[in-house]
């Protein structure tokens, strides 16, 4: 039982959330417990919201996800868990987000309900509208990385929240040409899958990927980075960003993977290796 609720609450994706830290590690305040402890319980704040929201997706997709070769496995689908039982869960996740921001910044606790009045949006309806699908999954990561900022109230560069807009975008395309790829053996069970093609989200990709490099590259050279860190050696972090992007085409466009970019993030070695490596060097640039 736990077991499942596990699997339904998509405890894996809470990595997702990292993206709150962002602004603590970039402001120079990762060390200092104050700060810190206010971003660890943001971090949890998007864990608990982000399950109830795929709860709630669960919930709405169970006759579709019978007929998906994978996400027929999921709790629901499968008929492990009840309907009666996710909704229990729900409820209780959403008791211990109000609990967790109840004393957070006031700021931040609007942020978390965009978030949560976003991802209802898109489980109802953003994400049958194409292209809409994908910028509804962008805007919520950008939402993570700017409450990350409000949580500690300190100042987020534009720069870093464009990176993490196209590095989302990029993902999310990614997982829907994986989703393309899946229909031609076993069909189709995501609607605007039809008005996407291979060929369309290719061309997405490499504007979004060049994205990501380019906006990083601009954040790393950018007058006030400089200043803050007292020199451009954040500039050579870059190769790690470039080296993920094409390390995650390269697992799309050859091994068939991405549709889940957190089982590539927390299984591909090269990848972890190189989240690890550019976390490190961001990490001693930044402090050291």
């Amino acid at each position: 039982m736990i077991k499942n609720i596990l699997r339904l609450i998509r405890i894996n994706q809470w990595v997702k959330n990292l993206f709150v830290l962002v602004p603590v590690v970039f402001s120079k305040h990762l060390f200092q417990t104050e700060y810190l402890v206010e971003v660890i319980l943001a971090f949890f704040a998007f864990c608990f919201a982000s399950s109830i929201i795929y709860i709630l997706n669960d919930l709405f997709d169970i006759e579709a996800d019978k007929l998906h070769p994978k996400k027929k496995l999921r709790p629901l689908a499968s008929g492990s868990i009840t309907i009666t039982a996710a909704v229990i869960t729900a409820i209780i996740f959403s008791a211990i987000t109000i609990l967790i921001t109840f004393n957070l910044n006031f700021h931040f606790q609007l942020a978390l309900l965009l978030y949560i009045i976003l991802n209802i949006a898109y489980t109802i309806v953003l994400k049958h509208i194409v292209i809409v699908d994908i910028i509804s999954i962008a805007a919520g990561f950008m939402i993570r990385v700017i409450s990350g900022a409000l949580v500690i109230s300190v100042y987020i560069s534009s720069w870093l929240i464009l990176t993490t807009l196209f590095i989302s975008l990029f993902l999310a395309i990614m997982k829907r040409r994986s989703e393309l790829t899946l229909i031609t053996s076993n069909g189709s069970t995501r609607k605007v899958l039809s008005d996407y093609s291979i060929e369309f989200t290719d061309q997405m990709a490499t504007i979004s990927a060049a994205g990501v490099i380019i906006c990083y590259a601009l954040y790393s050279v950018a007058e006030r980075t400089v200043r803050e860190l007292n020199g451009e050696n954040l500039v050579f972090t870059t190769i790690f960003v470039i080296f993920g992007i094409f390390r995650f085409m390269y697992l799309v466009h050859k091994k068939s993977q991405g549709e889940n970019a957190t089982e590539i993030m927390i299984t591909d070695i090269p990848m972890i290796v190189n989240i690890l490596l550019y976390a490190l060097t961001t990490v001693f640039i930044v402090y050291f």
